[in-house]
């Protein structure tokens, strides 16, 4: 089949909270494809009505889109025109979409962004932490165990961290962090961005802490938390940190060498770099 007569597959961001954030193009997009992927169409209908919007709906969630994907990829094939849309903000960042635009790429159909808000970026704009270099976390584990292990594979990273969080859990999360960082490391929350509530509030570990749980009101809504980079902690002789230098050798050697020769790089026990580099592994 000649890839010309294909439709097209819209991404299109749309509004986290403040409807005045639609951008007229996605307005206009939404009006003219033949069908809008909706993560949750009950949803997504406030914001339709809203914008005058009549374009059919079909739903594209976490539980339904290998299934959904295979029809929407055969009506973008038959040159219908398909926007895909999330709940809020930006598609594919923690919503669906991924396999639908991964498959349609790989078929050659052609895949149009329509940029827009994103929560991650909006924090990150106005959190005054450093912008040139960051990365995103997206959610960490629910169960504690399992998200200290990850925070503590993150202690070495020196560029700001972005994580989005679930209420019930930001305080949790927050002491983990503590845990495994300290309580002087700089964070800020920036809870229910361009809503009515809208709080972006800086300071350290510790202090956050205390001032969440004083306010539970700070424990609801959507939330983004950002965290300053790590100032490297070198080892006590090789000046390299114990977690890069595991992750260098691991990547060369097996485990056991590894471990024997990041000891005597570092000095440090071998039953301590053995533990960290199953971790790592």
């Amino acid at each position: 089949m000649n890839i010309n007569h294909f439709g097209s597959l819209y991404v299109v961001a749309t509004p986290i909270g403040n409807l005045q954030d639609m951008s007229p193009r996605a307005i206009d997009t939404l009006k003219s494809v033949d069908y809008i992927a909706a993560e949750d169409t009950r949803h997504s209908a406030v914001l339709l009505q809203h914008f005058l919007i009549q374009t059919p709906m079909i739903a594209l969630h976490e539980h339904n889109e290998r299934e959904r994907a295979v029809k929407l990829l055969d009506y973008l094939k038959e040159g219908k025109s398909i926007a895909l849309i999330s709940d809020a903000g930006t598609p594919l960042i923690n919503d669906p979409g991924f396999f639908l635009v991964r498959e349609a790429r790989k078929m050659g159909i052609r895949i149009v962004p329509i940029p827009g808000p994103s929560a991650l970026i909006a924090a990150l704009s106005v959190s005054g932490l450093p912008t040139d270099t960051f990365c995103y976390e997206g959610f960490l584990p629910a169960k504690s165990k399992s998200r200290l292990q990850q925070l503590q594979l993150l202690q070495y990273e020196k560029r700001t961290m972005i994580f989005y969080e679930a209420p019930h859990r930001v305080l949790e999360s927050l002491q983990d962090m503590l845990q495994i960082w300290g309580p002087e490391r700089e964070v800020v929350i920036a809870r229910e961005l361009t809503k009515m509530y809208e709080t972006v509030y800086s300071t350290t570990l510790a202090e956050l802490i205390e001032w969440v749980k004083k306010d539970e009101n700070q424990q609801r809504g959507e939330i983004v938390l950002m965290v300053k980079g790590a100032e490297i902690t070198p080892t006590e002789e090789s000046g390299i940190p114990t977690d890069h230098l595991l992750k260098i050798l691991l990547a060369e050697l097996p485990l056991k060498q590894a471990v024997e020769l990041a000891a005597k790089i570092s000095n440090k026990r071998k039953n301590d770099l053995y533990q960290r580099a199953l971790q790592l592994k």
